[in-house]
Formats: C-alpha cells, sequence, structure tokens
C-alpha cells in the first residue's frame, strides 16, 4: 500500500513538472521548439534518474502530448501539418524513452553495486568477527550474535549436526522451523519463506553438510548467502580445531604432569627410604650391639618414615590438587606457629643451612586451612633452599599490616630474570637457565598461588641478583568455616 502511495505521488509530481515547464517555455520564455524539446528531455532523464522508468515513460507521454498541442502547428490542436513536424515528434518520444530506459538501467546499475559492496563489506565484516570471538560463550552462540548483529537479522539460528544443538540470537523468536533446519543440517535441503524474509540453508564442508542455518529478517542475494553459509561452515571448522588442539594440549599436559610427579616423588622418597634401610641394615648387621645404639638406630627410623609418610601425603595432596576446585577447611591459626612446624619438618631438606624466622607481632592470627598453607609454605622455602648457595641463610618473616598477613620467604640466590618473574608461577614451566642443573618439576610455586588465592590471598616475588623475595599474602579472617 505504501508503495502504490508513493508510486501515486510521482507521478502527479511528474506530470506537475511537465506543466511547469510547458508554462514556462510557451508563457514565459516563449522558448521555440528545439530548446522546448532539450527542456522536456532533461526532464524525462531526471525523473528517470531519480524515479524509475515507469514515471518517465508517462512524463515522455505527456511531453509528447504538451510538445504537440503548444509547440508544433498548428498551435493549440493535437494536428501536426508539416509532415516533419511528425517526425521529429515521434523522435523525441523514442529518445526519451530510450534515455529514461538507459538512465534506469544505470540507476539500478549503481545501486546494485552499492548493494554488492555493502555485501561484500559485511561478509568482510563478519570474517574479521569469526576471528575475534573468544572463549566467554560457545562459539556458535556467538557466532549467530555476529551474524545477526552485522547483517541486522531479527533472528539467527544455527543447528549444529555435531552437538544436536540449536544457537539463537536477534530480537525476534525463530519458532517451528527446527524440523527444517535439522534436514538442512542431514539431508543438505533448502528452505525459503519470502513473505516473512525468513531463509534456510545447509552449511557444507567440503560436499557434507555440519549444520542448518536460518535467518530472518533481511533479503539477499543467493551469492551472499552462500557465502555466509561458508564462513560459518569456517568458523565451525576453526572452532572444533582449537577444541581438539586444546584435547591434546590437555592430554599432553597432564602426561606431561603424571610423569613430573613420578620423577619428582622417586628423587624426594630416596633419602628417607634410603635412611631406613640403612638402619635396618645396621640392626640385622649386628643385633647384639648396646641398647642405647639400637634405640637411636629406631629413632632415626621412625623420623624418617614419619617424613616418608609426609612426602607422600603431599605428593597424593599436589596430585588432586586443582586450582578450580580447592576445598579449604578453615580453622583459627597463628601464622607464625605454622610457618615454625614447616621449618621443623625440613630439617633434613636444609642440612644443617640456617633458616631464620622472624615474627613481628607475637601472634598473627587468621583462619586458615593448615594443611594446605603448610603445603604451600613448604613449597616456597624448597624453592630458597634449591636456589640459594649453601652457606647463605633463608630468611622468612611473618607481619601483620592492614587486614593483611604476609609469609615473606627470602633466599640469597642468582635472582630470576625480569622477563621470567610472571611465567615462574605457571604449571610445569622451569627457566632454561636452570632447568638441568637444579631438580624440580615446575609444580611448586604453581601449587603454593593456587592454594594461597583459594584463600583469598596472593603470592608474588622481586628479585635482583643476590636477593629474591617471595611474598604470601593472607587476608585476617577468624571465622572457621569451608569454603
Amino acid at each position: 500500500m505504501r508503495t502504490v502511495g508513493q508510486r501515486a505521488v510521482r507521478l502527479v509530481a511528474s506530470l506537475a513538472g511537465v506543466a511547469t515547464i510547458t508554462l514556462t517555455g510557451y508563457r514565459l520564455l516563449s522558448l521555440n521548439a528545439t530548446t522546448q524539446g532539450f527542456a522536456y528531455l532533461l526532464l524525462v532523464l531526471v525523473i528517470a534518474s531519480a524515479w524509475g522508468f515507469f514515471e518517465a515513460a508517462v512524463a515522455s507521454l505527456a511531453s509528447t502530448l504538451t510538445f504537440n498541442f503548444f509547440f508544433f502547428e498548428p498551435i493549440g490542436t493535437f494536428t501536426i501539418a508539416d509532415p516533419r513536424n511528425w517526425v521529429a515528434l515521434f523522435s523525441f518520444l523514442l529518445t526519451a524513452l530510450i534515455a529514461s530506459r538507459l538512465s534506469t538501467e544505470a540507476k539500478r546499475k549503481a545501486v546494485d553495486a552499492v548493494a554488492r559492496q555493502q555485501d561484500l563489506e559485511r561478509l568482510y565484516t563478519f570474517s574479521r568477527a569469526i576471528l575475534l570471538i573468544d572463549n566467554s560463550e560457545p562459539f556458535p552462540k556467538q557466532l549467530m550474535q555476529k551474524l545477526a548483529e552485522v547483517f541486522e537479522l531479527t533472528a539467527a539460528v544455527l543447528y549444529e549436526r555435531r552437538t544436536d544443538a540449536l544457537y539463537r540470537a536477534g530480537p525476534s523468536d525463530f519458532e517451528g522451523l527446527e524440523d527444517q533446519l535439522r534436514d538442512a543440517a542431514l539431508q543438505g535441503t533448502s528452505f525459503a519463506d519470502s513473505q516473512h524474509d525468513r531463509v534456510i540453508t545447509a552449511v557444507r564442508l567440503g560436499s557434507e553438510p555440519i549444520a542448518g542455518l536460518a535467518m530472518q529478517g533481511v533479503q539477499m542475494p543467493d551469492s551472499v548467502l552462500q557465502g555466509i553459509a561458508n564462513l560459518v561452515a569456517i568458523g565451525l571448522e576453526r572452532a572444533r580445531a582449537q577444541d581438539l588442539a586444546s584435547q591434546i594440549e590437555a592430554a599432553r599436559q597432564s602426561e606431561q604432569l603424571r610423569t613430573t610427579l613420578i620423577d619428582a616423588m622417586a628423587h624426594e622418597f630416596k633419602t628417607p627410604l634410603t635412611s631406613v634401610m640403612a638402619v635396618t641394615t645396621s640392626l640385622l648387621a649386628d643385633p647384639d650391639q648396646p641398647i642405647e645404639n639400637r634405640m637411636e638406630l629406631v629413632r632415626i627410623a621412625d623420623e624418617e618414615a614419619k617424613r616418608l609418610k609426609e612426602l607422600i601425603d603431599d605428593s597424593i595432596e599436589v596430585a588432586r590438587i586443582d586450582a578450580a576446585n580447592i576445598h579449604v577447611h578453615r580453622e583459627p591459626s597463628d601464622i607464625g606457629d605454622v610457618v615454625r612446624d614447616v621449618v621443623s619438618s625440613m630439617h633434613t631438606e636444609a642440612d644443617h643451612r640456617a633458616l631464620e624466622v622472624l615474627c613481628d607481632r607475637p601472634r598473627c592470627v587468621t583462619a586458615i586451612d593448615q594443611r594446605l598453607v603448610k603445603l604451600a609454605i613448604k613449597q616456597l622455602l624448597d624453592n630458597a633452599l634449591k636456589y640459594s648457595p649453601p652457606d647463605a641463610p633463608v630468611k622468612i618473616r611473618v607481619y601483620d599490616g592492614g587486614g593483611i598477613i604476609t609469609v615473606a620467604v627470602t633466599d640469597q640466590g642468582k635472582g630470576i630474570p625480569a622477563h621470567e618473574q610472571n611465567r615462574i608461577f605457571e604449571r610445569l614451566y622451569r627457566s632454561p637457565s636452570v632447568q638441568h642443573q637444579i631438580p624440580g618439576s615446575g609444580l611448586g610455586l604453581s601449587i603454593a598461588r593456587d592454594i594461597v588465592r583459594a584463600h583469598h590471598g596472593d603470592l608474588s616475588v622481586t628479585s635482583r641478583p643476590g636477593e629474591t623475595t617471595f611474598r604470601l599474602t593472607l587476608p585476617v579472617e577468624q571465622n572457621g568455616g569451608r569454603s
């Protein structure tokens, strides 16, 4: 209805233009027939360029009639006295019609060229948007959101054959066509509903359909529709390849983690096992030795057995720890006492090296999971002992300020290069400069940071040649419980 009304207004305006030029040329300027004919022709070309051939054709006929009536002898009639004027009149009409047709065709081609350019720009924008999709939401869902946004669709729906899932985007609903979507994904069929500006097409990877794509809200050429389907196929395949790469990397890291843990446990277990075997060998070799010697040997074996048990418990804990799922069982604890307990348990690793503990306050109490925090502090101390000179002390300072309790572990090693200070907390990362010189798994600092963050704290490092300090911070919380 709106189109019919617009066309009626244009026809009236076209006829009004013919009347205006006739009045101007006949009454006001008294133009000759040749000049008036060019004026009519110019009007027809303008109308053809602005509105199209139909309006220009009506203006051509009206111009021919008025041209005949007002400018060909005899004036005031539709009769033409000179036969040559008939040729001129029909030449004018034919010229006007051909010119209007050419002008309309040129306008249509210009409009088509602009539309194609817009379609190409949208396809390019959509392809760039695919590359920028992140992992915040499922890839197909974000893909449909980008499609609806770029092409200004009222609805976009994707049925992915591999996952048997529907992904929707756009402000309008697109209900009742799920069967056609599945057919498109399974059989490669297409469906169009021009009345509602709906289209469903198959998304193919090669010749194999992998998904069904439905769009609503705008009509587009088949070439653009096929381009969209191809980009969607590329995007889905890219997402699948990334998922597969992630799975392969996760499997590789899992295998590397398993191997690393086994190597680390084997290395750690050798020391207490060697001590226990030395004791049992001594007792078996000389069962009649003095009771004092036997008791001392049994005491050593007992201590080393306890140490072995702790190592086993720690190894199991390390293997179980998941940064996203650490269960913290809090209880009020004095951090100074926790640090001293860890230092006392590490006399074998220290090997008579000085571990200096300094507490700025008599008690620094907060609610923590003692077992986990001890494991984190032990990782820091073990790291400091590995990388500091044998004759240099390792200092542990505990202080409280601003509702934060800090445990600072300082060693006098070579230091950590600035470009590696952010990477040392990555799981399995070891500096290339030490990975073949100093034993380790690359897990300790990562585990320590995961534990501290599960307590809503943090673990940071500052380092320069000759001094490295790790700062473990914990918020002061008095209430126990589970988190």
